[in-house]
């Protein structure tokens, strides 16, 4: 994880309405979170009073170039100005409605009742018994199969869940202690005794379903968004991915396992652009969504979630959010850093793109450009 990002030290006095506004966002930044432009103002509204919001963007313009702050921050700040987001707030955009709220609500309760289930448990000690992988060799193993979910030597699948190689298993290397490589193998090479239930139900979504729902959905990712959506063989324990993309003329790209079925297709889809316009990988270079990479695992898992959440819910299906949220949610509590009005945001974002097709983006102008600055 990133060091925790600081304001410079040269901070006007505590006792300036400047100054005051500089310390509630360094404390903002310092607990990890990157909230909404109407969140950050509701906090210091309720911190200093309503005088605050006077002092906010003249703030933020400085902060997104000052280079003692990590990138993560300065882009954060650059994504609140250029998106919109804080002239929005500034004039008075109102809260998230409260069928927002109350969806969210929802899913905590029945993710809660999930963790005390019996399925919960199996699928915990499954998961616990897998060897604490260092970060590098982790990424070495991202680097080698993208969509890998789980991953042991042969003596722990065969000592830990008793399961063996397939005649053609095809191994991974990663670096070890005392060995210059090990062999490790994902759980698509082994076979054995049958795996917890919850983890073949993973991101299923059913219902009554409209094909040009999904259609129209990737369309518009791709034509107005520049995100190819890609549906291609993944781990078995893998639904789909969001990566950034820095060439060409795609943004982003999103890989869905092609095994699933359209609805839970649709489902995860919805996911993987949660995770992209929440700003979990960054913004892009438009600034066409947020900024917010700074966050930690279980707050982008239990945002992206959440929007899946709604939109499918809203559309009828009924899917597997409940089990997947709960096992990211330490307590069974949502964490401070979930911001409700970015889900609301993306969750009607969303939704948007599966009822009408949106076209290409009008280019921006440099009157536009100048204006949003």
């Amino acid at each position: 994880m990133a060091s925790t990002p600081e304001l410079p030290m040269s901070i006007p006095e505590p006792s300036s309405l400047a100054g005051k506004v500089e310390v509630v966002i360094s404390e903002v930044l310092s607990s990890v979170r990157q909230p909404s432009a109407w969140e950050l103002l509701e906090l210091l509204e309720q911190k200093i009073g309503w005088m605050s919001r006077w002092e906010v963007e003249p703030i933020l313009e400085k902060a997104k170039d000052d280079q003692s702050l990590s990138r993560a921050a300065r882009n954060y700040f650059l994504s609140l100005l250029l998106s919109g987001d804080l002239k929005a707030a500034l004039i008075g955009e109102r809260a998230p409605k409260k069928e927002i709220v109350s969806s969210i609500d929802s899913l905590v309760h029945q993710s809660r009742a999930y963790r005390g289930s019996k399925e919960f448990q199996e699928m915990v000690s499954f998961m616990a018994k897998f060897r604490d992988y260092a970060p590098f060799n982790n990424m070495l193993v991202h680097i080698q199969n993208p969509s890998c979910g789980y991953f042991a030597t042969e003596t722990d699948w065969k000592k830990k869940f008793e399961r063996g190689l397939k005649e053609d298993a095809r191994p991974m290397l990663i670096l070890a202690p005392m060995h210059p490589v090990m062999l490790v193998y994902d759980l698509d090479q082994t076979e054995g005794p049958e795996l917890p239930k919850e983890l073949g139900k993973f991101a299923r979504f059913e219902g009554e379903w409209r094909s040009e729902v999904l259609a129209l959905t990737v369309q518009n990712a791709a034509v107005h968004d520049r995100i190819r959506v890609e549906f291609k063989h993944l781990s078995s324990t893998n639904a789909g991915f969001a990566t950034s993309r820095s060439s060409g003329e795609w943004k982003m790209r999103i890989a869905i396992h092609d095994v699933l079925d359209e609805p839970s297709r649709y489902g995860v889809v919805c996911h993987e652009l949660a995770h992209i316009y929440l700003g979990h990988l960054g913004s892009d270079k438009d600034h066409w969504w947020s900024s917010r990479s700074n966050l930690n695992h279980r707050t982008v898992e239990i945002e992206a979630e959440a929007v899946a959440f709604i939109v499918t819910t809203r559309l009828g299906l009924k899917g597997s959010s409940a089990s997947y949220v709960s096992s990211h949610m330490k307590d069974g509590a949502l964490p401070d850093s979930v911001s409700l009005d970015q889900i609301a945001k993306v969750a009607g974002r969303i939704e948007g793109m599966s009822k009408q097709d949106l076209g290409p983006r009008r280019e921006r102008r440099p009157a536009d450009s100048a204006r949003n600055r």
